[in-house]
């Protein structure tokens, strides 16, 4: 009814169409999802007069309400009960909690994949993280990995702690080079033509497993996600809107955990970035 009564305003008051009403409408579902409490709380009034330097796009994975209601002239004609069943019905209502893990130290002297397995300690970081993941008693809804040998012996270690999760693999989260980075590194540089396959590789992983949930998803679902430190530094930095560049910026250690949060607003925030306080000082790798 609130939907209904706020189209029908924008209707009868300004003369607008339906279209417009949405229009209308889409400004306020943002200014309220901005900070519910804005009206009561003058001490931050300052803050929603000032001109940030970069504002926050909500519409970042292309799941906002108005936008997935294509406007049309079948549209303009539907009466406001209808378009706000619409947006209703493509409203986001759960949260999405995505845990990365990275996988433990491998042995670094093979040159193939295959021969990339995790050492002893790596074993044991990943032991100890899926240790860590059991007491956080999370409700886990999937655990997915890359298909890369160190990330699948990763994933098949955390699975002995949450073994009621089914396990996914995909070759999406291979670790790569995402975008060049800035500053440029002295020691790390790959060839032009290897950001630009495996960057979109990564790129296309990042708009798999972020965005906010679907509509008719109606409990808040918590997914780990065993991969690799590059693609995990590059998702932070493009689920926070940061400028993907910066990704090398940040180190993770070997069975670290990073927690963002996705919420139906199309909100992210970062619970936790590389983790590692659960690992003994002896066990923290970064190799």
């Amino acid at each position: 009814m609130v939907w209904r009564a706020r189209i029908g305003y924008f209707i009868r008051t300004y003369g607008l169409g339906t279209a417009g009403a949405i229009t209308a409408l889409s400004i306020l579902l943002h200014e309220k999802s901005k900070d519910k409490n804005v009206a009561y709380s003058a001490k931050r009034e300052w803050s929603y007069s000032f001109e940030p330097s970069v504002k926050w796009d909500y519409n970042w994975d292309r799941r906002e309400p108005e936008n997935l209601v294509k406007p049309s002239k079948q549209n303009t004609e539907k009466d406001p009960d209808t378009v706000a069943n619409e947006l209703k019905s493509k409203t986001a209502t759960a949260t999405r909690h995505l845990l990365l893990i990275r996988h433990g130290q491998y042995n670094m002297e093979s040159s193939d994949d295959i021969g990339r397995f995790l050492t002893k300690l790596g074993q044991e970081q990943a032991d100890i993280t899926g240790r860590r993941l059991k007491d956080l008693n999370l409700p886990y809804t999937v655990l997915i990995s890359s298909t890369m040998t160190r990330a699948k012996e990763t994933a098949d270690i955390i699975h002995k702690h949450v073994p009621h999760l089914s396990i996914q693999r995909n070759d999406l989260l291979r670790e790569g080079a995402p975008i060049p980075p800035e500053p440029a590194s002295a020691h790390w540089r790959p060839e032009v033509a290897q950001f630009y396959k495996e960057g979109a590789r990564i790129e296309a992983a990042f708009r798999k497993y972020f965005h906010r949930a679907e509509p008719d998803q109606t409990e808040d679902s918590y997914e780990i996600i065993v991969c690799h430190a590059n693609v995990i530094r590059y998702f932070v930095c493009r689920a926070l809107q940061f400028p993907p560049e910066g990704w090398l910026r940040m180190s993770l250690a070997n069975g670290s955990i990073t927690y963002l949060v996705i919420r139906p607003s199309g909100r992210v925030h970062i619970k936790t970035l590389g983790e590692s306080g659960h690992m003994p000082v002896d066990k923290v790798t970064y190799t």
